[in-house]
């Protein structure tokens, strides 16, 4: 959907068209723009990477015509250069820097009020879980989890106080996949805004702006960061309307980005193609291999052709990430492969360099309750493993000798 095609409800949205960025760097390749984003060259002396502006105010110089910056609360130089450049990559028209990917999800929430109702994909993040089922539901804000893979349950789901859906795709831990195109054009006939977690993917593989999605949110600590060094949170704007309203919670709350971590979170989004391609790359063998196993019960990875989103995720990303889950049948088991393996870092979080495997029950969805749990398919013997830089077949040797000891 183009910049200028909005929806009717003005609290959300407005007619302005998409502010432009310059000609040469829409038409540039992705690998380009991220390591020539605009903001790469200091100006004033020609330094390489972004100055880390380490101030929390700004001298005013007439106080009648206040400079662009006066408190860093409102906004700092190092994170406006940030949050240019997450808008650049995904194509949107204002870019937010946020303490986590859960302060950025919160403040997003936060454009709806009290008595109106949310539809939620089911298989949605534990922390956004543990959100909307313990602070927003006691802020009267209504919230409805459906099989968002199947649109007519979105629709089922419509209600007169609707007003936002929440999508998450590939989702976590299941990745399962949403059509995202099929929601946003549904959302846009009922006037309703639409949000999507794009963590698994980022602007790399699938940019939902041009699916016709309002606001774009990442866990930047993530694929975008890459290192594990890093806590941040990025959205981005579909409208300039949209990124007004964005701006005043951001600024309302405060849970902005620090210069440092601002800096860092650039530097590890300049080798982002880098990062992901040779991930993929490994996720790939690695399935294949997953694929060979008896023992192995289930594989969740959208780049295997017989995954039920396969279809709809080629059709909306350009690539499958390295992000892939597997069920190995029994918590005992998951435990003793957990306990045996070598290379992995057996943690919370993805997308580092280093591959980072993960136990959804007790980690990162652990706020949701057994039964709700087994409902949406995260079961006691599932594994996430987040694919690293290493050598493919060191990991397959390691994930070998763990599941056969």
């Amino acid at each position: 959907m183009s910049g200028n095609q909005e929806h009717n409800d003005n609290r959300y949205h407005s007619s302005g068209r998409q502010t432009a960025v310059p000609v040469s760097q829409q038409t540039r390749g992705f690998d380009t723009k991220l390591i020539h984003f605009g903001g790469e060259i200091d100006r004033a002396t020609g330094a390489s990477s972004v100055p880390i502006y380490q101030a929390s105010t700004f001298h005013q110089e007439d106080i009648l015509n206040p400079p662009l910056h006066d408190y860093s609360r409102s906004g700092n130089p190092t994170r406006q250069a940030l949050e240019d450049y997450i808008a650049l990559l995904e194509g949107g028209t204002n870019g937010f820097a946020f303490a986590s990917g859960m302060a950025a999800i919160s403040t997003a929430f936060f454009l709806l009020s009290a008595g109106e109702h949310v539809i939620v994909t089911e298989d949605v993040y534990g922390g956004t879980y543990r959100l909307l089922t313990t602070i927003l539901n006691r802020m009267n804000i209504e919230i409805s989890f459906v099989d968002m893979t199947n649109l007519e349950q979105v629709k089922g789901a419509l209600r007169p106080n609707t007003r936002a859906v929440y999508m998450e795709t590939p989702s976590n831990p299941t990745l399962k996949i949403t059509d995202i195109h099929a929601v946003t054009e549904w959302a846009r006939e009922h006037h309703l805004l639409t949000l999507l977690d794009n963590t698994f993917m980022t602007p790399y593989y699938q940019r939902p702006i041009e699916l016709g999605v309002d606001i774009v949110l990442h866990s930047a600590t993530k694929f975008l960061g890459g290192h594990s060094d890093v806590l941040a949170g990025l959205a981005v704007t579909r409208t300039e309307q949209l990124g007004k309203q964005l701006k005043q919670l951001q600024n309302s709350f405060g849970s902005v980005l620090g210069p440092q971590d601002c800096w860092l979170l650039m530097r590890g989004m300049k080798t982002l193609g880098a990062r992901m391609t040779h991930s993929e790359k490994s996720t790939a063998k690695l399935a294949e291999w997953l694929r060979g196993r008896s023992d192995i019960e289930r594989i969740y990875y959208p780049g295997l052709p017989e995954h039920p989103g396969h279809e709809v995720h080629v059709n909306q990303s350009t690539g499958f990430g390295s992000v892939i889950s597997f069920d190995v049948g029994s918590g005992e088991r998951a435990k003793q492969v957990l306990d045996r393996v070598q290379l992995p870092l057996v943690a919370v979080s993805l997308g580092a360099v280093e591959s980072i495997l993960s136990y959804p029950p007790t980690m990162s969805h652990a706020a949701m309750g057994a039964g709700v749990r087994a409902e949406r398919g995260i079961t006691d013997g599932l594994l996430r493993l987040s694919v690293g830089l290493e050598d493919v077949e060191d990991l397959i040797a390691d994930l070998e000798q763990a599941l056969d000891s």
